[in-house]
């Protein structure tokens, strides 16, 4: 097949997940199929890595959105109806640029990454298109409105009546892909989309692996994510002043690392004899091998984190709320246990703390469950599937326009 990867961030280097999603994928699917790519460059930097994707695409077309016209783009937004994450990626050149392709190429399917680059293939219906989404963006935006406060919950309000408004043209595709069964329940029921099928986030496990986790460790509580992402930044700020505590009146030696690039202010103030704030990890793997367990205390937010599948991957146990659980279709303990509320949160924490055979037992679980369900290998494979049956709907049961 020749496909054309259309994404709203440059997919290198593969640090964050909408750009870990579209490398991995892309990687995967390059070794059968001719692909082409065609994303922003919002910062000249980003060209250093060229080489990278050019062993991926058969050709990569760049459109230039510097931050001043996003910015800019952002502020006409809020008087405009839709949502300002569209507004901000809002470009004629990538219209043009879509348009010339078209011309120069037959392409067999769209791969389109995001809600935000819904708006430039919505009403190119003649060609077959699948939006696949990190997650139901208004469920996003929803979850953290009664967290917020002040001019922050009054915007978060706002944007997720608009973004409620403007799923509905996830309609207009042949396929939406979510990475959960629950983001699928969500926009199935909730706003009303008829054709949503799930594509798990996946782990490479040529990174995240290890021969046997030293599960004799328990001294070292982690988390992991970028940390200027708002709600990581509300996770670790809410486990260091509320979960953190009753963890450590049992279990004093205990240390919580928070490791991630770009730690804004108000992370890198938690930092402290018992709190450690490292920054930009370049290999993370090595951080899970050091960790008893891994806490993914998220209270807004939807889909999955792959801080919990690499965690899984590398077998090291998971505590977790239930943004970051619910999507895995997991049992509590094959891999994860999910927990609500400061008190039942830090006791779980101090049970797998307390015991070794606990932490061996769930990691060893976690680490099947992601190498029979979440490797990049079979995810690619899904979203193989799912491009063959857009392209050739005659040939599925599913309904397509």
């Amino acid at each position: 097949m020749k496909i054309l990867f259309n994404a709203n961030r440059f997919p290198y280097p593969p640090f964050r997940g909408d750009k870990l999603k579209i490398y991995h994928l892309a990687k995967q699917l390059a070794k059968k199929h001719e692909l082409h790519l065609l994303t922003f460059l919002q910062d000249k930097e980003d060209l250093q890595y060229l080489p990278q994707l050019k062993e991926i695409f058969t050709e990569i077309h760049l459109v230039p959105l510097p931050q001043w016209r996003s910015l800019a783009n952002s502020t006409l937004g809020i008087f405009s109806p839709d949502p300002v994450q569209i507004a901000f990626f809002k470009s004629a050149a990538m219209h043009r640029r879509i348009d010339e392709l078209l011309q120069q190429h037959r392409f067999d399917a769209i791969h389109v990454q995001h809600l935000r680059m819904a708006q430039y293939w919505n009403k190119r219906k003649s060609i077959p298109r699948i939006l696949d989404l990190p997650d139901a963006f208004s469920l996003y935006w929803h979850r953290g409105i009664d967290i917020k406060s002040g001019p922050e919950k009054w915007f978060a309000q706002i944007e997720y009546k608009r973004l409620q408004r403007y799923e509905q043209v996830l309609n207009d595709f042949n396929l939406v892909l979510v990475c959960s069964a629950e983001d699928r329940e969500y926009l199935q029921e909730k706003i009303g989309i008829q054709r949503v099928e799930v594509l798990p986030n996946g782990v490479d496990l040529e990174t995240f692996s290890t021969p046997r986790h030293d599960y004799t460790q328990n001294q070292l509580l982690l988390f992991t994510g970028n940390m200027n992402y708002a709600p990581n930044v509300d996770a670790v700020r809410y486990f260091t002043k509320e979960i953190f505590p009753i963890i450590k009146e049992r279990c004093p030696q205990v240390k919580f690392m928070i490791a991630g690039q770009n730690p804004v202010k108000k992370v890198k103030e938690l930092a402290s004899e018992s709190v450690i704030v490292t920054g930009f990890v370049k290999d993370l793997s090595k951080m899970y091998q050091q960790a008893a367990l891994v806490v993914a205390p998220l209270r807004f937010g939807a889909g999955t984190q792959n801080k919990v599948l690499e965690a899984m991957a590398m077998g090291v146990p998971v505590v977790s709320h239930h943004i970051g659980f619910s999507g895995l279709n997991i049992a509590a303990g094959q891999g994860a246990f999910q927990e609500k509320g400061v008190e039942a949160f830090a006791q779980r924490c101090i049970q797998l703390l307390e015991s070794q055979d606990l932490r061996l037992k769930t990691g060893t679980a976690g680490r099947e469950v992601i190498q029979e369900r979440f490797d990049w290998v079979e995810v690619s494979r899904q979203l193989e599937s799912y491009l063959k049956a857009v392209s050739t709907p005659e040939s599925i049961k599913l309904s397509y326009p």
